[in-house]
């Protein structure tokens, strides 16, 4: 960790921006396996929130291997990193009162729990979404042909093939997409977010 720093408070307090912006900032972290339907519904609940007027941002698994996190691999100390890093960028838009999708399929349980106490610890709100699908369902979707790949060997570390999922035991949410359509997800998604008046 580096040192001879120091937390620069700002102006603005906690209670101050939501009031100010009329809106309370979450992290929705949708977790699941590849090909589950994560990153589909996510963009149809950014596109559904923000024609309600909602300040949204999506952060999506793939997307941001192309920037902030290009540097790391898919052993498991580099999707660690990928999740801890996502775990602070995620709760600063929260903090900035945004309402926060997170894309990723975030194999471990104790990782999701480490961006779950980031939260926490600063006073913010963190959902977990389970996009929940059987290995037989995703394989038979494999949009990008990966689990092709994995099952001919050609990825290594591979989530659901040579690579653990831990499945999360009490998320706020839990969508099984064999059984769900995107539609009905989104309309449950908003639901509770209402309910818990987020929005």
């Amino acid at each position: 960790m580096s040192t001879n720093i120091t937390f620069h408070q700002g102006s603005v307090d906690a209670e101050e921006r939501p009031k100010l912006l009329g809106q309370k900032g979450v992290t929705i972290w949708f977790t699941g396996l590849s090909a589950s339907g994560k990153s589909t519904i996510a963009c149809a609940l950014e596109q559904h929130l923000l024609h309600l007027h909602k300040f949204t941002y999506r952060l999506d698994g793939d997307n941001v291997r192309f920037g902030l996190n290009k540097d790391l691999g898919f052993d498991e100390k580099s999707r660690n990193e990928n999740i801890r890093r996502i775990g602070e960028v995620s709760k600063l838009f929260a903090d900035a009162c945004a309402i926060t999708l997170t894309a990723f399929i975030s194999p471990y349980r104790a990782d999701r729990a480490v961006a779950r106490e980031l939260h926490e610890k600063a006073g913010l709100a963190f959902l977990e979404v389970f996009v929940d699908a059987p290995l037989s369902v995703v394989e038979s979707r494999d949009p990008k042909g990966l689990y092709k790949k994995a099952r001919a060997g050609e990825i290594k570390d591979f989530t659901g093939i040579s690579a653990p999922y831990e499945a999360p035991e009490s998320p706020e949410i839990h969508i099984k997409t064999d059984e769900c359509d995107v539609t009905e997800a989104v309309r449950r998604i908003t639901a509770y977010l209402t309910e818990k008046s987020f929005i």
